[in-house]
């Protein structure tokens, strides 16, 4: 499913023109992204939770270059679905 449907469904079960959803859509994401990148983490009850995972240092190896560079610890965004939503995809 593309943001694109999901407008599209969005606005059909509403009856709010699609631009206007697509604004809402983008407002939303923009401020997910604006959390994470402020370090907060997002819950959404029901639903789920954007949080930041932090990734340790560790070594890994060019193959190429038959090489080993260090890759130094950083965060990662990640989405962790909520027990009740994860049942029911099962």
């Amino acid at each position: 499913m593309t943001k694109a449907d999901i407008v599209s469904e969005i606005a059909k079960s509403t009856g709010v023109e699609k631009v206007q959803v697509m604004a809402i859509v983008e407002a939303f994401m923009d401020s997910v992204k604006g959390s994470l990148e402020n370090g907060q983490n997002v819950y959404l009850r029901g639903f789920g939770s954007f949080i930041i995972k932090k990734r340790a240092e560790k070594v890994a190896r060019n193959i190429s270059k038959n090489t080993t560079i260090t890759i130094p610890e950083h965060n990662i965004p990640a989405f962790k679905p909520a027990k009740s939503f994860a049942t029911k995809i099962k």
